[in-house]
């Protein structure tokens, strides 16, 4: 299916399907309030058939934007927005605290019939205006599949420490809050994917899949207001799970209630250290698709997209 790109200088980047839906929408000017962590985001990101499947500053927590890139806790910043926990103390409100990230640019940016390829550069900077990381961040639209009723969205991240001392990341769980590790790239659901279905490859003795590791995670839900089902699939590249080339090991962050969202969460229980003038990578892909998909369905076609 060919694919539309328009790109309103200074706002956003829209992806459109050759119907006229709008599938996604990549925001890089970002919100006013910086106690909800200014950066971009993508937001709505939608169906090909048109049903929207990210949530965007819901009441709960005004900061969750559609999917974004976050670091809940770094070296005592938060890169996640809103309030920040601290040990023995739980949830503060701390503005100075609360960090943000700077679009300097595309140093990419291509658009062909079937897909998009682009390249952001962006800067992680303290509220104190330190500048702490230089980010390139890569996205990719594609194999947008009518018959399948699909299409993927490929988000990577390549980041580099320019502070001149270590970055420690890590995440309420490390900061003792027991399994609330969110950290790294963020989706929120809309408020009808509350109660939705977790999939993961084989299914939990427990049946929560919070903490766990794996390939991929699934989430899917009924909507409200149209008659359907959507699903995502959240996916690690293989290298994201080798613990010869990865920088640390991801877990999921998942839940289903009282909140839709999931994060690929790279420091889940444990802090780590990226020392100055060092960098770490890590690619995913988010495959957006109609329907309720079965764990068999989804391992097809993650296997018909090669990374």
């Amino acid at each position: 299916m060919t694919i539309r790109v328009t790109h309103t200088h200074g706002e956003h980047v829209t992806v459109t399907t050759a119907d006229g839906t709008e599938i996604l929408r990549y925001v890089y000017r970002p919100d006013p309030d910086p106690f909800e962590s200014r950066k971009p985001y993508a937001h709505p990101v939608r169906t090909l058939a048109g049903r929207t499947v990210t949530g965007y500053r819901p009441n709960d927590h005004r900061w969750h934007k559609g999917l974004q890139m976050t670091a809940s806790h770094l070296s005592g910043q938060n890169f996640w927005g809103g309030n920040s926990y601290l040990p023995g103390r739980g949830y503060q409100r701390l503005p100075e605290r609360v960090g943000s990230m700077r679009h300097d640019g595309f140093s990419a940016f291509t658009a062909d019939d079937d897909r998009l390829t682009l390249t952001e550069d962006l800067t992680w900077i303290t509220r104190g205006g330190e500048e702490w990381a230089r980010e390139e961040r890569d996205l990719a639209v594609h194999s947008v599949d009518a018959e399948a009723g699909a299409w993927a969205l490929d988000w990577s991240i390549h980041l580099t420490n320019v502070r001149g001392e270590p970055l420690a990341f890590g995440s309420p769980t490390t900061a003792g809050r027991e399994m609330a590790g969110y950290t790294g790239l963020q989706w929120r659901g809309p408020r009808d994917f509350t109660g939705g279905s977790v999939l993961t490859p084989e299914p939990s003795a427990t049946g929560d899949p919070m903490g766990s590791r794996g390939p991929w995670l699934a989430f899917t839900a009924e909507h409200d207001e149209t008659d359907g089902h959507s699903t995502l699939v959240f996916a690690h590249a293989p290298e994201n799970l080798d613990d010869r080339t990865a920088v640390h090991a991801s877990h999921w962050f998942v839940r289903s209630e009282p909140i839709p969202t999931v994060a690929f969460s790279w420091a889940f229980f444990e802090e780590f250290e990226l020392a100055p003038g060092e960098s770490f990578a890590y690619r995913y892909r988010i495959v957006v698709a109609d329907g309720a998909w079965d764990r068999d369905r989804i391992a097809a076609h993650l296997e018909s997209l090669p990374w």
